[in-house]
């Protein structure tokens, strides 16, 4: 029965700051460091032995992986980085403290663009300081792509291509997977995983630096879930 592991990135420095981050490349602070080198160990402790591993292109993410893999002396293994696990993009409100965006727009609104399924936060111009379409780890994407604001639908759909095509597959052929990303992609990777109804995965939270393991069948049903708490 192959096995997938999900583990949010370690706190980053703007998770300590309350800052909406996505797309922003921000590294873990030094607890986010202490908490990716504890999930290592907590896999390892575990027995897990992984086939692959993934992660987004954002550092957060990144040396989380790393910090696991080294942990659970798996660093040898093959490892994908792909825009497609990147963090939900929060448009403009990214750089924002939250408590003070709750202050200018209002908790409920602010609410509301955090939590909902399909509501989208203000989009950024591709033209603005900080858009992705000005970085060039997205350079080779069609620029109608590359997102100016998303939501948790908008979430999936991106990373839907990377689980049909790779993901998936190797589970059938029963290889164990690893994946390192960021809250809401990994909240819509488990959407998608669990049949979560539009209404619930309000409800679904992914600590950092907890490692949630599932165990499917060979025909992609979840037979177990199990969280590696800290």
């Amino acid at each position: 029965m192959a096995k997938l592991v999900l583990i949010r990135h370690g706190q980053s420095e703007w998770n300590l700051e309350n800052k909406f981050t996505g797309w922003v490349d921000v590294d873990l602070s030094e607890k986010g460091v202490e908490e990716a080198k504890g999930a290592g160990k907590r896999i390892k402790d575990a027995g897990l032995e992984f086939d692959f591993a993934y992660t987004s292109v954002l550092t957060r993410a990144i040396k989380t992986l790393h910090y696991v893999l080294e942990e659970s002396d798996q660093l040898w293994i093959p490892e994908t980085k792909t825009w497609r696990l990147n963090e939900r993009h929060y448009g403009k409100l990214q750089g924002q403290n939250k408590a003070e965006a709750a202050e200018e727009f209002g908790d409920d609104q602010v609410h509301i663009w955090r939590r909902s399924y399909d509501v989208l936060p203000p989009l950024m111009s591709p033209d603005d300081e900080g858009s992705a379409s000005n970085d060039r780890r997205y350079a080779n994407l069609d620029p109608h792509i590359v997102p100016q604001g998303e939501n948790l639908k908008v979430t999936l759909d991106r990373v839907m291509p990377l689980w049909e095509d790779q993901i998936a597959p190797k589970l059938l052929d029963n290889k164990n997977v690893v994946i390192a990303a960021h809250g809401n992609s990994l909240r819509a990777l488990s959407k998608y995983i669990e049949g979560i109804s539009d209404d619930d995965i309000i409800n679904l939270e992914m600590a950092t630096g907890e490692p949630v393991v599932y165990t499917f069948d060979d025909k992609l049903n979840v037979t177990d879930k199990t969280k590696l708490g800290k």
